[in-house]
């Protein structure tokens, strides 16, 4: 890896050290500069489960990714820097009680004076790490909660798109995901399918766009309205998320055509 272009890319300047402040930091700049995004697979385009590949799109190209790229990418990082990391598949949503099915979310687990969770690709998850321990855990305006009965589960701030996750701690390699990655890119049934998401953080909160909706959660609340055209959608992915695609006015029909649908089934 060429660790100083991923330092550059998310604008981080502090220690290089592997301690947890240095984890925190890394953890929290990575959320404000690269956003989670699907836009890739509404291009027709393959997902593969590599790291130099993770590199090129998010470093070189300054795209986003969803949780196989933005924690494989994070996860590569975090080695360079001489930290233990475990790759850790995760469930999301999953009914409490049940097996544990194959794991749908990547996560890490990072050895920093301890043992912390860590997530850069949720999305709307955690903003920094929090420790591998039971208990609740408030970041910036969201509240968190690590609850265990057998597996371990991540409850999502009540905002978030998705309620969390549940995960184990066996060590799991890229390898191990190919299936679902395959999956969840392909399938009519996959929410990545269905809809285009964007995500980022920022200093007031964050941005999500799901379809056409633009969503602003601040301490202010809850904020929504709705894009109509393709100019505004280039200028909401350049603006809010940093996004420089030139696909976007390609894009577009189909994203309002999928909220004209959505308005469609749930008017009434």
């Amino acid at each position: 890896m060429n660790l100083g272009a991923y330092l550059a890319r998310v604008g981080y300047g502090g220690s290089l050290e592997p301690t947890f402040d240095t984890l925190r930091d890394l953890h929290r700049a990575h959320l404000l500069t690269i956003p989670y995004e699907n836009l890739d697979i509404h291009l027709y385009r393959t997902l593969p489960l590599d790291e130099p590949y993770f590199f090129d799109k998010l470093v070189t190209q300054r795209r986003g990714g969803w949780c196989f790229e933005m924690n494989g990418l994070f996860a590569w990082a975090l080695r360079e820097l001489g930290f233990g990391v475990t790759l850790l598949g995760a469930k999301v949503d999953r009914v409490a009680g049940r097996p544990m099915p194959k794991p749908d979310h990547l996560a890490l687990l990072v050895e920093a004076d301890g043992l912390y969770l860590a997530d850069v690709g949720f999305g709307d998850g955690l903003l920094e790490p929090v420790p591998l321990s039971v208990g609740r855990y408030r970041q910036s305006l969201f509240d968190y909660e690590l609850r265990r009965s057998g597996d371990w589960h991540f409850c999502n701030q009540p905002y978030g798109a998705a309620r969390g996750f549940s995960f184990d701690t066996e060590p799991r390699q890229l390898a191990d995901f190919s299936e679902m990655c395959s999956a969840l890119q392909t399938s009519p049934a996959s929410g990545f399918v269905r809809v285009t998401v964007c995500q980022r953080f920022n200093a007031e909160g964050y941005t999500t766009l799901r379809g056409a909706t633009l969503r602003e959660v601040t301490a202010a609340g809850v904020r929504e309205r709705v894009l109509e055209s393709a100019a505004d959608f280039d200028a909401v992915l350049r603006r809010r998320f940093g996004l420089e695609l030139p696909e976007a006015y390609d894009l577009w029909p189909r994203i309002w055509a999928g909220h004209l649908a959505w308005v469609a089934a749930t008017a009434g």
